[in-house]
């Protein structure tokens, strides 16, 4: 059993491959996680893999769990309390917190995975004391927080922030999953635009450490290309430079429009730091506007990969602090 000081809080970042979970505590100690890849087609098999991982944490603690946050990669609808439109899961259309909780026996709170990584780097990380930001994280797909005032900004109807379904280029690649567009800011930045890249540079160059590395069995990964790239291999920099110059793109129609006074990349990618995040602020200081461009700080996520599950548990721990006061 793990060391637990307190009663503890459960964060589920669910994305559109996998899940990270993890017992947190009041300070954001992190005392139990756990990652797992989840089902993309079955929704009983998702809800009964999102069900197991929540039950090894608390196994793993104690059980003394107050109640369990949620963020999901969907648009939601807050009046009625139901998970909208994803593009990556089949959770359409589903009182995702209420299941959960029948399901587990705690207080379960959901809430979009981008404004819930936005809230934990408000709170502790990135964007601690601001009071007009953005966060992008890239990972499977793009997710997107909106904070305006100190408060997360969701829309009339909760679908606010939808950054990765910015068109930057009419022409460009086919959105994944449901999105019916084209040149989506996630069909060109996101790690499965970075995979897709890396991949047409090994197969066009077999000699090339990439190239090598599928000849030899190896699956052509968003790690393995930041790993190439840390080690100074040009295609790897050079694919990585290129996803930063397309983020560049759609930070420029970011700040043109938001003029935040910061703007937070997290998610998988952001393990390549610098490598790509330069060439990201380059494009952005000559394309965007110079007074929201000079103002504007780019800064990697506090908590990188984590600031989704983390937000989960501190949106869990308010909403729960709030239903007991009312």
């Amino acid at each position: 059993m793990a060391d637990v000081p307190g009663e503890c809080v459960i964060g589920v970042d669910l994305g559109g491959t996998k899940a990270i979970a993890g017992a947190v505590d009041s300070r954001l100690g992190v005392h139990y996680r756990t990652r797992r890849d989840v089902p993309t087609a079955d929704l009983p098999a998702l809800l009964r893999t999102l069900t197991e991982i929540v039950e090894e944490v608390r196994s793993a603690i104690g059980g003394d769990v107050e109640a369990v946050g949620f963020g999901i990669p969907c648009l939601i609808d807050q009046d009625r309390g139901l998970a909208a439109s994803s593009v990556h899961l089949p959770i359409n259309g589903i009182a995702f917190a209420d299941v959960m909780a029948e399901r587990l026996g705690l207080p379960t709170f959901m809430d979009n995975d981008g404004n819930l990584a936005l809230l934990a780097e408000h709170r502790f990380g990135a964007a601690q004391g601001e009071r007009n930001a953005v966060m992008l994280t890239l990972g499977t797909g793009i997710a997107g927080g909106i904070l305006v005032g100190g408060e997360i900004y969701r829309g009339s109807q909760g679908a606010a922030g939808e950054f990765g379904h910015m068109v930057v280029w009419a022409d460009g690649p086919v959105c994944g999953g449901g999105c019916p567009n084209r040149g989506c800011l996630e069909a060109l930045v996101s790690g499965t635009a970075l995979v897709r890249e890396a991949l047409a540079v090994a197969q066009r160059k077999p000699q090339s450490k990439l190239g090598l590395a599928l000849a030899s069995g190896r699956e052509i990964t968003g790690p393995l290309v930041t790993e190439l790239g840390h080690d100074g291999d040009p295609d790897a920099l050079a694919v990585l430079a290129g996803i930063g110059e397309w983020l560049g793109i759609g930070l420029t129609n970011i700040v043109n429009i938001f003029n935040p006074d910061v703007v937070v990349i997290g998610g998988g990618v952001i393990a390549a730091g610098e490598l790509f995040l330069a060439p990201a602020r380059r494009v952005l200081s000559e394309r965007a506007l110079a007074l929201p461009a000079e103002h504007v700080e780019v800064l990697a996520a506090h908590f990188g990969a984590e600031s989704g599950m983390l937000g989960a548990a501190v949106f869990a721990r308010e909403q729960l602090g709030r239903r007991v006061r009312a």
